[in-house]
Formats: C-alpha cells, structure tokens, sequence
C-alpha cells in the first residue's frame, strides 16, 4: 500500500493481525525488532518506526532498534542471539528500509516471513523476523549507499509515522486475540 493511501494504516495493522493469528498459540513474547540507523536517512525507516512505538506501545512488548539504540548491521547478528535467549518462544515483526523501483518508491509492505536486511547494498545478513514491514524509500540498481545518503527525510518520515499506526494497531489487536485464546485454553 502506498504511504499516502487513506487507510494504509489500517491496512498494515490487519496485516500484521493476520499473518500473527497464525502464530497465536505458539509465542509467549511479540518481539518488534526495527533494523537501519539514524546516520542514514533513507535507511533511518526502522530507528524512527521503532522511537515512535517505543514511546506508546501497550505492555507486553519488546521493541527492540530506536533512534538512540539502533540495530544496524554490525549489532544485528547480536541482537538476535538476545532475543532468542532474552525471549521464550518470540514472535518477531521486523521492520527495515528497502530500495526498489521508481514507482514502488513510498510503497509499505507486510509479509509473512523473514527479511534479509541489507540486501539492497549487498551486505550478507541474517534472516530476521516471523513477519516483516518494509517500506520503499528509494530506488536502487545504482550507488545504494549514496541513495539512502540522499533519501527525502519526509518520505521516511511519512513512512514512519503510517508503519508505526498500523504496526501499534495490528500488536493492540494481536494482544488482545492472545488474551482471548489464552483464556479459553488454546
């Protein structure tokens, strides 16, 4: 869904609802895990969704990649290691920055599944995450890193702020589902 969609929040928060009721009665923790870093404009997409959910997401969750405390490449294979001995049986919503084509530029999308981050500047990283947000910030094929460098912060901004409304929407509604099976006995 493009960014400026009317319910483009909406849209990633049923997503997210979704491809989590399948993991509903096998989690005990919903890890939101936000790849990239604040030195990079177009790549500072996870950072900023995970500062804003940081700063008003219900209990119950762990948000791991802010502004002041990013997961980036060279802390990423660390950081999972930490969740996997920090977190009994996690889910985990990982949310990155990609490059793409000129008309997917500003396009979020939900998948279920792993990311690879830092594909699009051809760095060779762990798989990350049950569920995945990515949002298209610029258009790659060329000097990647000179690309994300000059990424309208706006865009990433926008991105941001929409990912954050649904990503907070969709873990308020997986919450209250887990609530719902865990008190019926699933």
């Amino acid at each position: 869904m493009h960014v400026d969609a009317p319910a483009a929040a909406s849209l990633v928060a049923s997503s997210i609802y979704e491809f989590g009721l399948e993991y509903i009665s096998s989690i005990d923790e919903i890890v939101l895990l936000c790849i990239g870093t604040d030195r990079s404009t177009g790549d500072s997409l996870g950072p900023l969704v995970g500062t804003r959910i940081a700063e008003s997401t219900p209990e119950g969750f762990a948000v791991l990649g802010t502004l002041d405390n990013p997961v980036h490449a060279t802390n990423l294979a660390e950081t999972l290691e930490s969740v996997q001995s920090q977190y009994r049986r996690p889910f985990v919503i990982a949310v990155d920055a990609s490059l793409g084509r000129m008309e997917s530029v500003g396009f979020l999308t939900v998948g279920k599944g792993s990311l690879r981050p830092g594909a699009g500047v051809n760095k060779s990283l762990p798989a990350v995450g049950h569920v995945y947000v990515t949002g298209v910030v610029n258009v790659g094929g060329f000097m990647e890193y000179l690309v994300l460098q000059n990424t309208r912060l706006s865009l990433v901004f926008r991105m941001a702020t929409v990912a954050a409304q649904g990503i907070a929407q969709g873990l308020a509604a997986l919450a209250h589902g887990r609530k719902a099976a865990c008190s019926s006995g699933q």
